[in-house]
């Protein structure tokens, strides 16, 4: 027995893309760039540092010294050694003068005046102890500097964009249909 059939046969429609990208360039050209460094200005003024060195008591102390020095030296010292002997006369004149007050001043000041002095003994250095006199003034430095800032010129260059727009098309690629068939139908 054959049965009536419907027989369908289809196809989807199908579509197609086609893409095409877009494109994009940048470019960043590099800035023109001119940088001056002028020399700064320096000046540096010193006043020299003085030194003073006194080596007369030294050389006093030496007994090496100028002439008008030392004649001055030995008045003073002939000058203070009268002055010692009238001062000492005169003490011993005034002894005499009162000799009813008892005592021997004959004897004593024959003593005092036939012998010397006992000389002291010590360590004496020639030359004395901080004879030599220093003073010192340092040296002064002064120093200006003029300083220049840099000369900067820099000129910027913008970037530069190319573009390409990307583009999208679509088409039918496969049309869609039904077929329908029948079969056994009519018997």
């Amino acid at each position: 027995m054959q049965i009536p059939q419907i027989r369908m046969q289809s196809q989807q429609a199908q579509i197609e893309i086609q893409n095409t990208d877009a494109k994009l360039e940048i470019s960043q050209p590099q800035a023109e760039l001119n940088i001056q460094q002028p020399q700064a200005e320096l000046s540096i003024r010193t006043t020299p540092g003085k030194l003073r060195i006194d080596q007369t008591q030294a050389w006093a102390d030496l007994n090496l010294m100028h002439i008008t020095e030392r004649n001055e030296r030995f008045a003073r010292e002939g000058k203070n050694s009268l002055m010692h002997g009238i001062a000492r006369r005169a003490r011993q004149g005034d002894e005499l003068m009162k000799i009813e007050n008892g005592g021997d001043p004959l004897i004593n000041q024959a003593i005092q005046n036939s012998s010397d002095p006992m000389k002291s003994l010590g360590i004496k250095f020639i030359p004395s102890h901080f004879s030599v006199k220093t003073s010192y003034q340092p040296a002064e430095v002064h120093i200006d500097v003029q300083i220049k800032k840099p000369i900067i010129n820099a000129t910027p260059r913008s970037p530069e964009f190319t573009y390409e727009a990307g583009n999208v098309t679509t088409s039918l690629k496969q049309r869609q249909y039904l077929k329908i068939s029948y079969t056994n139908l009519y018997v």
